[in-house]
């Protein structure tokens, strides 16, 4: 199929990342700004705009053929917008095994099953390679002002799960807004403050640990926890690493 896809527009992150490591960087003609990986060979592709504003009348004059896009990180409208002239591949990932169904579909659709056989296999191995490590805990943070928690449906919660830190707002569903008293009241073991989306920094940690004096309170990488695609191999190994030194 590959060869009659030839204008490709990804507004999902990751998998912009994913379509050029299978090979397709020549055929990407459009990104969002949010997609920064491979650094080196993004720079050279148009923006149109970000993930929840695209620029649609700039998607319309690059003249897709192909659209990526993720029922989570996309919004509706824009989606159906862009359905009514163009093939949109809308992409629903709530799991790490949904995110390698999605590695093996996509190389499918671009003819390079091979690339992708090879890095599910590195993502598969990384996974196994977990360590064994006693359960934390965990209130996974992705915002302020509100904040912000992952529920039981997420991408990430699945990674925490796999990991070992067990999401103590599991009751829950998307990214509910919660206070303080209320992971105060979960009594986590380990707060996890993302680096992404909000930028959490050293500055936030003290009000946390002002309200959860017991629990053990840490910033983190957002994208081991939040981004599938080929980073996956990458995250999987550094999480496996990070994960010895939790206790």
């Amino acid at each position: 199929m590959s060869s009659n896809i030839q204008r490709i527009v990804s507004l999902v992150p990751s998998l912009t990342e994913l379509v050029i490591d299978l090979g397709m960087e020549n055929k990407l003609v459009g990104r969002t700004r949010f997609c920064i990986h491979p650094k080196e060979k993004v720079d050279d592709i148009a923006i149109i705009g970000g993930t929840k504003n695209p620029r649609l009348d700039k998607i319309r004059t690059l003249d897709p053929d192909y659209i990526i896009a993720n029922k989570e990180e996309n919004r509706r409208e824009d989606i159906q917008a862009l359905q009514e002239d163009f093939e949109v591949n809308v992409t629903e990932i709530a799991t790490i095994e949904d995110a390698l169904i999605v590695i093996h579909q996509l190389a499918k659709t671009f003819d390079q099953t091979s690339k992708a056989k090879q890095l599910i296999s590195n993502i598969q191995q990384a996974l196994e390679n977990r360590p064994e490590v006693p359960k934390l805990n965990t209130a996974y943070l992705i915002w302020k002002d509100p904040w912000m928690t992952v529920g039981r449906d997420t991408y990430i919660h699945d990674i925490l799960d796999h990991w070992n830190f067990p999401n103590v707002f599991a009751n829950r569903e998307r990214y509910p807004k919660i206070t303080l008293e209320d992971i105060k009241k979960q009594n986590p073991d380990l707060i996890l403050l993302s680096s992404e989306p909000y930028p959490f920094k050293e500055k936030h940690m003290a009000q946390i640990e002002e309200a959860c004096p017991a629990a053990r309170v840490l910033l983190v990488e957002g994208e081991w926890f939040s981004w599938y695609g080929s980073r996956m191999e990458h995250a999987f190994k550094r999480l496996n690493g990070w994960r010895k030194t939790i206790e």
